[in-house]
């Protein structure tokens, strides 16, 4: 299980949950990254590494941040 409860809000706070598990994710794209990460984050919760709570939030900060990327991509826009 995740070592210390905490809160997820940002994609660096998933990042963060990742890495607690040596997982590192950089393909090189934004929204790339964000879907591999939650992947990675399936498989933890599906294995019960992680539970339900901390999949579910992490889970919600992806999708915002993916929904956000995806935005950013259409319009143009640069961070």
């Amino acid at each position: 299980m995740a070592s210390l409860p905490r809160e997820y809000r940002t994609l660096y706070d998933v990042q963060q949950l990742l890495k607690e598990f040596s997982v590192f994710v950089y393909v090189g794209k934004r929204l790339y990254d964000i879907e591999l990460m939650a992947i990675e984050l399936d498989n933890f919760y599906q294995s019960g590494v992680i539970d339900r709570q901390v999949y579910m939030k992490a889970k919600i900060v992806l999708r915002k941040e993916h929904r956000e990327e995806q935005f950013r991509e259409k319009s143009g826009r640069l961070y």
